[in-house]
């Protein structure tokens, strides 16, 4: 006896992809978060950046550059490398060890602004409190990041905030910038298409 073919399977169902920040929405953020700091600590007088590898590096630049264009003042950026304060080491593969770069004045008694891309559960930016504590005593601490998705796991608030972006846990933002992946954009990925 002859059976019928058996009916094709429909493909799986992809995880959807939703373009949050254009390039030129990304730069606009970058502008608007320059301003903030510019206004926030009077003109960025005594004020750091420093970025959390790996985006947070390249954002610092940026905003350092767009504070130069807009006051004509020279804001010093350096990196803060939080490898080896990450409180998940023993749960993942090992990483290498970056370098922290701290400006030639140094960070003691100055305002810092940590500069990172996503925060997410505040524990990036509690490593590189701790990391911070091993290169200097500045005056303040301020954070500055591109995106804000919520869901904090420690008492953690970002000064300055490109975007909020209300995510589910079962999402993730993904953001790209030119000096490391060739285009400035943000994603968000997850759930499925309806």
């Amino acid at each position: 006896m002859a059976y019928p073919p058996a009916a094709p399977s429909p493909p799986p169902r992809q995880p959807s992809v939703k373009v949050i920040l254009a390039s030129a929405d990304v730069q606009r953020v970058i502008d608007r978060i320059a301003h903030q700091i510019l206004e926030k600590t009077q003109g960025a007088a005594d004020t750091v950046l420093l970025g959390i590898p790996t985006r947070g590096a390249p954002l610092a630049k940026r905003l350092a550059a767009r504070i130069s264009t807009f006051e004509d003042v020279t804001v010093p950026v350096g990196v803060l490398d939080i490898t080896l304060y990450r409180d998940d080491l023993r749960r993942h593969a090992t990483r290498a060890v970056g370098p922290t770069q701290v400006p030639p004045g140094g960070i003691d008694g100055k305002r810092v602004v940590l500069v990172d891309d996503v925060l997410f559960s505040g524990r990036t930016v509690r490593a590189a409190l701790d990391a911070l504590n091993d290169v200097g005593r500045p005056a303040s601490v301020q954070l500055a990041v591109l995106v804000d998705r919520g869901h904090r796991e420690l008492p953690i608030r970002a000064d300055y905030v490109g975007k909020n972006i209300p995510t589910s846990l079962a999402e993730s933002v993904k953001v790209t910038l030119a000096e490391t992946d060739g285009t400035d954009e943000v994603r968000l990925y997850g759930g499925t298409p309806s």
